[in-house]
């Protein structure tokens, strides 16, 4: 049982390309529930891990990369299906390759990361989640009204760009401050 948060984030990596088909498909009502059996799998497998200790070096490399597969790739397919805007592709997708390269720069040169999500990145990831939620819904549906998408929108802009801002001075100040002794 102690591994099966990570078996979760592999199914998560799984649906990728189940729920990319069902999107280049059009198959929206498809998309949509593999997309939620996604998002849900999101908050299962870290619910697990902290409730029952379930963690691991591993899944803390396969959590967020699950994440960031799953997302980057349904913002750039829906993006070119023109069901989001590209301008919030690109500033999700520019806020993953930022944190991915500051994380890579930062354990090549200054050693381990030993950081968690921030509950910014968490409120980021699930307002992302949301948001796609609801343009599927919308090309599954004709709902919700698109007042209700440009606002859910501009949100998960500011919440993409705000939790990019942190990363970027959370590991600043590593760099820049000097490690205590233990």
């Amino acid at each position: 049982m102690r591994h099966l948060p990570n078996l979760i984030c592999l199914i998560r990596i799984a649906l990728i390309w189940p729920i990319a088909a069902a999107l280049a498909a059009r198959a929206m009502p498809t998309a949509l529930v593999l997309f939620a059996a996604a998002a849900v799998s999101d908050g299962l497998d870290g619910y697990l891990a902290k409730r029952f200790n379930w963690t691991s070096e591993l899944g803390k490399i396969l959590d967020p990369l699950a994440d960031k597969l799953l997302l980057v790739t349904v913002f750039v397919e829906a993006a070119w299906l023109e069901l989001i805007p590209w301008w919030l592709t690109a500033a999700v997708v520019a806020r993953d390759m930022m944190i991915g390269l500051g994380a890579l720069v930062y354990r090549l040169w200054f050693g381990p990361l030993r950081g968690r999500p921030t509950v910014l990145s968490k409120i980021n990831t699930a307002l992302q989640l949301g948001y796609v939620m609801l343009v599927t819904l919308d090309a599954a549906a004709a709902v919700p009204p698109r007042e209700m998408l440009d606002a859910a929108a501009a949100l998960t802009l500011a919440s993409t760009v705000l939790s990019g801002l942190h990363y970027v001075v959370s590991f600043t100040r590593r760099v820049w401050t000097p490690a205590r002794p233990a």
